[in-house]
C-alpha cells in the first residue's frame, strides 16, 4: 500500500526530509487500514459530505491544497524571502495530513458510499488525524497543523503554516460549496 500512496500524492516528492516523508506515507497506510478502505475505494470517496452532489473527489481536494499551500509558499519566500519564516517540509506534511482522519470519520453507508460513522460523529478529522500523526511521531508543528485546520482551530494562534494551509484548505472547501448550491458537478 506504501507504493500505492506514494503514487496517489506526487506532493511528497517537494518535502525534503526523506524521514517525514516516510512518516506521512505511514500515517496514511494507518488511516486506511484503521478505517477499513482501501486504496481504490480511497479514490471513489467524494470530496466533502457538505457540498452536495458535485464531481471532486477527496484526493483531488487533498492533492489541490497541498498545491495551493507550496504556491503560496514560493510565493511569499520570493515577495518577503526570509522575512516570513516558514518551513516548506512542515507545511507540506501538514497539508498532506490535514484531512487523514477522514478514512476514520467516514464508513462505507449500506449503499456502499461514504457516510459520515459513529466515529465521526464523536470526533471529526481534525482529531482522528493528530491521533494518527501523534502515533506516528509527527512533529508538533504538523499535528498543530492538522488539528488546526478546520473550525477546531478557530479559538487558538495558528502557526504561520496553518493560517496558509487553512486559507487555501477554505478556498477549495468554498468553491465547492458554491458548485453544489449551483447544481454544478
Amino acid at each position: 500500500m506504501r507504493d500505492d500512496i506514494e503514487k496517489l500524492f506526487p506532493e511528497l516528492e517537494h518535502i525534503a526530509d526523506g524521514g517525514l516523508r516516510e512518516k506521512v506515507i505511514d500515517v496514511w497506510v494507518d488511516s486506511l487500514t484503521t478505517g477499513g478502505w482501501t486504496v481504490e475505494e480511497l479514490k471513489q470517496i467524494p470530496f466533502t459530505l457538505l457540498a452536495g452532489d458535485i464531481d471532486i473527489r477527496f484526493l483531488e481536494h487533498v492533492r489541490t491544497c497541498a498545491r495551493m499551500s507550496i504556491a503560496i509558499h514560493d510565493v511569499l519566500k520570493d515577495a518577503y524571502g526570509d522575512r516570513v519564516p516558514l518551513n516548506k517540509d512542515h507545511l507540506i506534511a501538514g497539508a498532506l495530513l490535514a484531512d487523514v482522519g477522514k478514512p476514520i470519520e467516514y464508513v462505507k453507508g449500506p449503499d456502499g458510499k461514504p457516510a459520515k460513522g459513529r466515529r465521526g460523529d464523536m470526533l471529526r478529522h481534525p482529531f482522528s488525524g493528530v491521533g494518527m500523526c501523534w502515533k506516528h511521531g509527527l512533529p508538533d508543528e504538523v499535528m498543530h497543523m492538522v488539528a488546526t485546520h478546520s473550525k477546531e482551530g478557530d479559538h487558538v494562534q495558528r502557526t504561520l503554516e496553518s493560517i496558509i494551509f487553512h486559507h487555501a484548505d477554505f478556498v477549495d472547501f468554498d468553491i465547492a460549496c458554491a458548485l453544489g448550491k449551483m447544481g454544478r458537478k
